[in-house]
């Protein structure tokens, strides 16, 4: 993942003053020695503001980009949270449980220093992110720090972020309507270009001395059985380098890029063929490229790339599965119902790392019924990646700016069903508890699209603190039948 952040992260101790400052020096060794991964041990404790100052310069020269505020005792309330003020990175603060010394000389008090830091950062609209239960031994403290470096990720990677579009986007799709006011709240950065721009690259890329290196990658990638039209590689080959070589000379002041591209109806026949094995290839590397200029589809696979350091997608959330698939194949064989299933596809933009064995590159049905003569064979219309996706753990979630300007999100967590789906595109039987209700009381009714962004395995817990920490007031999940939604009958 060559598109991410490498986050590197500090642990800063406080004392307060009228407490010992050995008791927070010893409990920050501690932490140190609990915690197997790299983390740098700041060797000033911050009992005044001065302190603090000389804290922050310290990890800021030991190349910190998150940090660590660790109250070790009851901790001095206006230094602790000005860290965050004058360090330009994500902060975690947490505060040390008793129980490692006597309770006279050795009692910290850190229990109620936490309430007063969260009370004094409140007051200064500073942003921390502080866990469900901050307060630890050394070893729960380590733990603590090991779930919050994806989340830091996260939030550096989304702060350094530019999204490149190339649309507009696609007539009746104005479900990928994205209003920018949201990613300037959030602190991305935006490039809107037309596909013309990106057409006048392509063809400048046509002698490309790379183009022979990608073709050979992207053959042994494919294989035998994937690689079913080899004479296209080539064009495919020049669009990889066309998409790499844009982000890299337009990222501009910024380290991390993303795209939401157009993909339909003029693109094949412009280009001569189907962006979407490209896109499943940049988007194993940590770079989306989101279709039908979906840019809060991008910027959601992209925070999914961040947490979970892994392939993402991005789906529609389709169609519903047949009863008589789901009598024979799910019934009594998975703790699911009918309405908890439905079938995430996409013409062929998933990652070949996430999709079965069989998986290889066709044409895109729908595209070749509109776009090419009908009974001929497809020509332009190749280039989609299709095949079942393979089962997996899943986390499906999207952050989306809706029609007022108001930056809301899902959660849901379910798995990708080993089933085969006898249908066409890159397709999944997913099952998610509840999917029903959380289809009509959170899709349908907060207005979302049909796109979702996929990451493999369960990080809703992760993806529920990023959101968190970026503002995100309205973060819906998928609740259980014990627990109706507010817009559910409850007479039905």
């Amino acid at each position: 993942m060559t598109n991410v952040p490498v986050v590197k992260a500090g642990l800063i101790a406080v004392s307060r003053d009228c407490f010992p400052i050995t008791l927070s020096e010893m409990r920050r060794a501690a932490i140190k020695n609990a915690y197997t991964e790299d983390l740098y041990e700041c060797p000033v404790t911050v009992e005044n503001e001065l302190d603090m100052l000389k804290a922050v310069e310290d990890v800021k020269a030991a190349g910190c980009n998150a940090l660590v505020v660790f109250l070790g005792n009851f901790g001095p309330e206006t230094p602790e949270t000005l860290i965050a003020k004058y360090f330009d990175g994500p902060c975690m603060f947490v505060a040390a449980a008793e129980g490692d010394g006597d309770l006279i000389n050795g009692r910290g008090d850190a229990y109620c220093g936490m309430l007063n830091c969260s009370y004094n950062l409140g007051m200064r609209h500073l942003t921390g992110y502080i866990p469900s239960y901050p307060v630890g031994t050394a070893a729960e403290i380590a733990d603590m720090i090991k779930d919050f470096i994806p989340i830091a990720r996260a939030v550096i990677g989304v702060k350094n972020l530019k999204i490149i579009t190339f649309g507009p986007r696609p007539q009746d799709f104005f479900a990928c309507n994205a209003p920018i006011k949201g990613l300037y709240e959030l602190g991305v950065e935006i490039e809107e270009n037309s596909e013309l721009d990106l057409l006048v690259s392509y063809k400048a890329h046509a002698e490309d001395e790379r183009i022979q290196e990608v073709c050979t990658d992207m053959a042994l990638e494919l294989g035998v059985v994937g690689n079913n039209y080899p004479e296209l590689l080539p064009r495919m080959a020049q669009f990889e380098l066309t998409l790499l070589d844009w982000a890299e000379a337009h990222k501009g002041a910024r380290e991390y890029v993303a795209f939401a591209d157009k993909c339909w109806p003029a693109f094949p026949e412009a280009f001569g063929f189907e962006p979407c094995y490209v896109n499943s290839r940049l988007a194993s590397r940590g770079i989306p490229v989101s279709c039908e200029v979906d840019i809060y589809g991008a910027l959601s696979e992209y925070i999914g790339a961040c947490v979970s350091c892994d392939a993402v997608t991005l789906l529609d959330i389709n169609n519903s599965v047949p009863a008589s698939l789901f009598k024979e194949e799910i019934e009594g064989k998975f703790d699911y119902k009918l309405t908890d299933t439905f079938m995430g596809f996409h013409c062929g933009n998933t990652p070949s790392c996430k999709m079965c064995s069989d998986r290889a590159v066709k044409y895109q049905l729908i595209q070749h019924r509109l776009l090419e003569p009908e009974g001929s064979d497809p020509d332009f219309t190749r280039g989609t990646l299709e095949g079942d996706i393979a089962p997996s753990e899943i986390t499906f979630y999207r952050l989306q700016c809706d029609s007022e300007g108001v930056l809301r999100s899902y959660i849901a967590e379910g798995e990708v069903l080993p089933v085969r789906t006898g249908s066409f595109g890159g397709i999944g039987v997913f099952a998610i508890p509840e999917m029903g209700r959380f289809y009509r009381h959170v899709l349908i009714e907060k207005h979302y699209p049909h796109h979702g962004a996929v990451a493999f395995g369960h990080y809703g817990k992760l993806l529920f603190e990023v959101f968190r920490f970026l503002g995100i007031r309205d973060i819906a999940y998928n609740q259980p039948k014990s627990l109706p939604y507010p817009t559910e009958n409850p007479f039905a």
